[in-house]
């Protein structure tokens, strides 16, 4: 099956265009082949994404919710048939596909409610016979650029928001897992989406991505990637003075007191840091435990990592699916060998598995790293893959200064029976996120999702916060008082 882009409500087949396999990372079947669009294609498209906005914005919020709503019933129809596809193009296991697939339902209805809830502001004006308010617009054509690990929930945090407030999309999904863009898109026809409203391009970062972001009529870049190509993102988009929105790495810490329960943090560090084979940008990658409980935690963690079955995501057995490709599979090889090198201790793990029946796929096992020092390059940087470094503390005050050491601020997380232990780490922990006795993870979509430093640029996907991505503030006023006020000047003392 080749994919085609979907371009003004019409299936554009575009033969001359060069195509690449869709993979399958657990077996190596070729799954469809998907076009590497150029310029011309993202020319159209922001053309008919234009020309609709136009009509769109015109279109009363709650009007606009209701093609929300109907996308929402539609995923829920299809939620098995999509949970399938997303395991398949991506590897992770199928209760994990079928989680993704309900957050892009939760995302559709909550946000369809916002049709109904895009509030401004009435406020008193300082002057007689003068109406003051504030309204939310739309800004116009908003492109959206978005990673494979979640191909289909980032992308419904971001235009799912955009749509309801009377913007117009173009999206270009990642080229390997492109299958859930084809089959949203053959969703937004299903419903009657208005033709241009929303729009898919399929190619690379360098060609369609970029042109993307140079072109003129697109308003709004919303980025989810990695920091080398969100930084590239944000240099085009500013040269351009356009609205530019980043959600990029994490280098996530769970912190285990010497007081916590050691059974919950294990459950809680097992799915945070092996979930998705490490490749969520919330993954734990760090464990910073107090050294009372240090030799504890690392029996029960070596414990349970042997009962984790590996292998194809279809399998509802399975716990652990591959990583996305062999480039992956190699950089996180790399960050094992430089993990030696440093003099950190192999706890568990630390291979790839060629042998059958994982010499198809790409799998890696899970790898736990102890005595890991602070300043060792596994323990600053983004590895995506299942790899943890485990490094130990005397303090709680240790332990948050070790959390904040880092470059990224996404999200954090602590095990601890200590209410005032809680209260102080929920302040002081300087993540976008932050969890208490429960694992890193994201957030729950009603809730802003996104990070400090350098994991974004200040804006939020999901909840309400996402609004402000996708709209501006119009302050309005009405002088009804039939002659000139010139505000303060005309304000008696």
């Amino acid at each position: 099956m080749k994919l085609q882009n979907f371009i003004d409500g019409k299936w554009i087949a575009n033969e001359d265009l060069q195509t690449i396999p869709v993979i399958n990372p657990a077996d190596g079947e070729q799954l469809a082949e998907v076009p590497l669009s150029t310029k011309d294609q993202v020319d159209e498209a922001v053309a008919a994404a234009k020309s609709a906005q136009k009509k769109w914005a015109l279109v009363p919020a709650p009007r606009r919710a209701e093609y929300l709503y109907e996308i929402g019933f539609k995923l829920k129809e299809k939620k098995e048939y999509l949970a399938q596809i997303l395991t398949k193009e991506m590897g992770k296991v199928i209760e994990e596909a079928r989680g993704e697939v309900q957050e892009g339902i939760d995302m559709a209805l909550y946000m369809a409610g916002e049709g109904r809830r895009l509030f401004g502001e009435t406020t008193p004006s300082e002057l007689a016979d003068k109406f003051a308010m504030s309204v939310r617009a739309p800004v116009g054509v908003v492109s959206l650029i978005t990673p494979w690990n979640f191909p289909i929930a980032i992308a419904t945090w971001k235009a799912f928001p955009a749509i309801v407030a009377g913007n117009t999309v173009v999206w270009k999904p990642s080229i390997e897992t492109p299958l859930m863009a084809y089959e949203m898109a053959k969703i937004f026809e299903e419903v009657g989406l208005p033709k241009g409203v929303a729009n898919v391009v399929f190619g690379t970062g360098t060609s369609v991505g970029t042109e993307m972001v140079k072109h003129p009529d697109v308003k709004i870049i919303s980025f989810t990637g990695s920091n080398e190509t969100g930084s590239k993102v944000a240099e085009l988009g500013g040269k351009h003075l356009k609205k530019v929105s980043l959600e990029m790495g994490g280098k996530n810490a769970v912190i285990v007191m010497d007081d916590a329960n050691l059974q919950l943090a294990v459950e809680g560090i097992v799915w945070s840091a092996f979930g998705t084979a490490g490749q969520r940008c919330t993954a734990c990658s760090r464990i910073i435990v107090h050294k009372d409980v240090k030799d504890e935690l690392e029996e029960m963690l070596v414990e349970a990592i042997s009962k984790l079955t590996i292998g194809n995501g279809l399998d509802p057995t399975i716990k652990i699916g591959p990583v996305i490709n062999r480039s992956a599979l190699e950089k996180i090889q790399h960050y094992v060998d430089i993990g030696k090198s440093e003099g950190a201790t192999l706890l568990v793990g630390g291979r790839a598995l060629t042998a059958p029946p994982f010499d198809k796929g790409f799998y890696f096992e899970p790898t736990i790293f102890t005595d890991v020092k602070n300043d060792m390059t596994i323990a600053q940087e983004e590895i995506f893959g299942p790899v943890v470094s485990i490094i130990s503390v005397d303090s709680l005050e240790e332990a948050i200064e070790v959390n904040n050491s880092v470059k990224f601020g996404l999200s954090s997380s602590i095990f601890s029976q200590d209410i005032n232990k809680l209260f102080i780490a929920q302040r002081d922990l300087d993540t976008g996120i932050v969890y208490i006795n429960a694992g890193t993870t994201g957030a729950e979509i009603h809730l802003p999702f996104g990070g400090t430093k350098g994991t974004g640029n200040g804006h939020r996907d999901s909840g309400q916060a996402a609004l402000d991505v996708y709209t501006e503030w119009k302050s309005i006023y009405v002088d009804y008082s039939g002659k000139l006020q010139r505000a303060q000047i005309d304000i008696e003392n």
